[in-house]
């Protein structure tokens, strides 16, 4: 599961569980983003390191969730294909399963290489209660058409958490317990993150 956890929220934890059980895995590995193309102006967030440990406190309890620096990367911004690519010649005996939301479901044709992506690891989509299960049946079956199948539907509660909302509320002060774990929670209150103003504009 890649992403900014920009913060890790419990939204991304329990679909990691869920994907871990539901399929059958045997890990979860959470890849935070160096430099993620679609989000490249990042005033006003955590730091790479800051996001790190975040990801760190929130999986620490949990033995099959491990975390994965391999899109860290200084120089260049990181593509999913390449990520990918490069864990399947690492690990060719592994089966990877690649995790995202059903927004970026929407947009995955304009993505970096979507069909290197498709053919190197297999595409777990999670619903979001502002998708319409219709429509977002109908998006899976076309993305299959395009590009294989190898797109499953990940089986979620209807959570409707954003990291984008949570910057907003620490910004504005508003209480943010149980949205995130206490150990990640105590974290961003210790080191004053996104309470700058620039944390809810973007």
């Amino acid at each position: 599961m890649g992403g900014t956890f920009d913060p890790i929220h419990i939204g991304h934890l329990i679909l990691g569980e869920r994907a871990l059980h539901q399929f059958g895995l045997d890990a979860i590995q959470f890849m935070p983003a160096g430099n993620p193309p679609h989000k490249r102006n990042r005033a006003g967030r955590a730091s790479d390191e800051q996001r790190v440990e975040m990801v760190r406190l929130a999986i620490a309890s949990n033995p099959s969730f491990q975390l994965s620096l391999v899109e860290m990367n200084e120089d260049g911004y990181s593509y999913s294909y390449r990520t990918l690519e490069s864990l399947n010649r690492e690990h060719p005996d592994t089966d990877y399963y690649f995790i995202m939301g059903a927004d970026s479901l929407v947009d995955f044709d304009t993505w970096m290489k979507p069909q290197r992506i498709v053919d190197a690891a297999r595409i777990i989509v999670a619903t979001r209660n502002q998708t319409d299960p219709a429509v977002f049946d109908e998006l899976l079956e076309r993305r299959r058409e395009q590009f294989g199948d190898r797109f499953y539907k990940l089986d979620t509660p209807n959570l409707d958490i954003s990291s984008k909302n949570l910057r907003r509320m620490i910004s504005e002060h508003e209480s943010v317990k149980y949205y995130v774990l206490d150990p990640v929670l105590a974290y961003i209150s210790e080191n004053h993150i996104y309470e700058g103003t620039e944390a809810d504009k973007i």
